[in-house]
């Protein structure tokens, strides 16, 4: 891996207005950004909403083989004021998770719900020989953020059961953000296979929509959506 955490070089967030021009940087502290959830303007400052690990965040590993990490990553914020050119970091959800997705007519307009995958030892496979996760790397849970409330919901699967990226897909007449469905791979330690997992987003607590039994087994890490040609 050809990559290296640099200790010495302060961490810095660019922002640049999408016509284009000069690039304005802000200091804030140290974490690895992992992924962003989604941003957007609000008043005279940008909001951003990622998922995050602290630092430093070793790519390259710690002699072990693979890239390592000090703790799971948690759903995070920063409210970036172009005014005052300062930073606020809020941390949103302790919880381990990742692989946050929104309903995407909304990227980067204000959204009120997001999804996560529930990953509580998710960080144990950074500590891996080859660094590929292993089943118990993720827990087995997705979960439904409430922003505009600060409340969540939680859609547990059985003991084993891993769950990966869930992807917000709205239903044909979608009157409501959250309307319409959550599909995610979920790993069947019981046939060694996986099942695409379809959930109601506004049941999410409720029995799956639909189960479509894979003939083998989708890796656990792997997004959940996919240009179909490039």
């Amino acid at each position: 891996m050809p990559y290296k955490w640099n200790k010495r070089h302060p961490m810095r967030v660019g922002v640049m207005r999408r016509t284009g021009g000069p690039v304005r940087w802000f200091e804030v502290d140290p974490l690895y950004y992992s992924h962003t959830v989604n941003a957007y303007d609000e008043g005279d400052g940008i909001v951003v909403d990622f998922t995050s690990m602290p630092a430093p965040m070793y790519v390259e590993g710690r002699n072990n083989g693979g890239p390592s990490a000090d703790g799971a990553a948690g759903l995070d914020r920063w409210t970036i004021d172009l005014t005052h050119v300062r930073v606020r970091h809020q941390r949103l959800d302790d919880r381990p998770q990742e692989f946050p997705r929104v309903n995407e007519s909304l990227i980067a307009h204000r959204n009120r719900y997001a999804y996560s995958a529930s990953a509580a030892d998710m960080w144990r496979a950074y500590g891996t020989v080859d660094g590929v996760p292993p089943d118990g790397s993720f827990s087995n849970g997705l979960i439904k953020h409430d922003l505009f409330r600060g409340t969540s919901q939680v859609h547990r699967f059985p003991k084993g059961a891993a769950t990966s990226e869930a992807v917000f897909v709205p239903s044909r007449s979608a009157s409501a953000e959250d309307d319409g469905y959550t599909p995610a791979y979920v790993h069947d330690p019981e046939r060694g296979a996986s099942d695409l997992v379809v959930l109601s987003a506004q049941d999410f607590t409720g029995r799956p929509v639909a189960r479509i039994r894979l003939p083998g087994r989708v890796p656990l890490g792997f997004q959940g959506s996919w240009v179909p040609d490039a």
